[in-house]
């Protein structure tokens, strides 16, 4: 049995009566300690956590970013290309256009007789 001087014991009777009906913070603060004696114990697996999670999170990081740089570039350049069209037609002049050149027909091919055959 323990007595009551045992610091062992102390924390674990708190933390049954915490847990049953405590609050939210209590409960926190538990996981906390749990989440952090873990990691005191094995300390590798926590630092292969670090590294793959980390680097994914660079990773994505890095596309969101080069992303958004590539949404500016287009954006930037379908205002322009706005600014170029609005310019050419305030150019053009309000009268009808005038009609397109006509396309010059190539003459049809000779249907007179083939080629002579030749005999052997």
């Amino acid at each position: 049995m323990a007595t009551t001087g045992d610091g062992e014991d102390a924390p674990a009777a708190a933390a049954t009566a915490t847990g049953a009906g405590g609050s939210l913070i209590a409960k926190l603060g538990e996981q906390w300690r749990k989440t952090k004696e873990h990691a005191e114990t094995y300390p590798y697996v926590w630092g292969s956590y670090i590294l793959v999670y980390g680097g994914l999170g660079a990773y994505i990081s890095w596309r969101w970013i080069k992303l958004r740089r590539t949404e500016d570039r287009v954006r930037t350049l379908q205002a322009r290309l706005r600014q170029l069209a609005a310019a050419e037609e305030s150019q053009v002049p309000s009268t009808s256009p005038t009609p397109p050149p006509p396309l010059q027909q190539q003459p049809p091919p000779p249907t007179g007789p083939g080629k002579p055959a030749s005999t052997p």
